[in-house]
């Protein structure tokens, strides 16, 4: 599948079979993150076989079994940290789709204690993300309208809704949506956080799906640290 297919057939899983990634999935994943964390400066991690982090009673809660894999989000504590680690999280993440895996981000029902990640000097965790085999292949989440999620004088451009569709495909903290984008003259795309738990992260998987759909060379990010051609 191509990343916008990707991007319709992924959603949330929390219960994976007992089945390992192929170690050819894990060079194909280790090497996009390897490129995330260059473009990105962050210090992404993959975990496999570990289950560790996800075996106490915060996963239970949160409902997840079977978890053996995970990687890590990390990177030196920053303003903007949040943000790039949802972009380049959601880029890896699509990948991991189109691999034929199954994800989940995890903000908290996991174990900290017991995950395997490292940090340096500077540096924090800002979440994870469950990877496998998922027993279902999750369910879709509801969206709010277009019209709710951006600002567009008439007529709005082709390439201003394709990225808006799918940008409403992006995943967000409880599915609240919780961000405005805004066209502004021609070319100039403004994202903002609205108030919400991670909102920051869910900026940052919002603007990675609209660059997808609306074409980096169609448009700039107004005062972004995540240029629009970053692909």
């Amino acid at each position: 599948m191509d990343i916008l297919e990707a991007m319709r057939a992924r959603h949330s899983v929390r219960k994976y079979a007992t089945q390992p990634i192929p170690a050819d999935v894990r060079e194909k994943l280790q090497q996009e993150i390897d490129a995330c964390n260059r473009e990105g400066q962050l210090h992404i991690q993959l975990l496999c076989d570990e289950p560790g982090a996800f075996s106490g009673a915060m996963a239970r809660y949160g409902s997840f079994s079977g978890v053996a894999n995970y990687i890590a989000v990390a990177g030196v504590k920053a303003e903007d940290l949040d943000e790039r680690a949802g972009y380049y999280g959601e880029r890896i993440v699509l990948l991991a789709q189109q691999l034929g895996l199954n994800t989940c981000w995890v903000a908290l029902t996991f174990s900290r204690r017991k995950a395997r990640y490292t940090l340096e000097k500077g540096e924090k965790l800002v979440l994870v993300i469950a990877l496998g085999y998922g027993i279902t292949q999750g369910v879709p989440h509801r969206s709010k309208t277009m019209e709710e999620l951006c600002r567009c004088a008439d007529p709005m451009p082709d390439w201003f809704r394709r990225g808006m569709e799918c940008a409403m495909l992006a995943p967000t903290a409880v599915n609240q949506q919780k961000f405005l984008l805004t066209l502004e003259g021609e070319r100039t795309v403004r994202a903002q956080a609205v108030r919400g738990p991670y909102a920051k992260l869910d900026l940052g998987i919002v603007k990675y799906h609209f660059t997808q759909g609306a074409g980096s060379e169609n448009f700039d990010w107004a005062q972004s640290d995540i240029p629009a051609d970053e692909e």
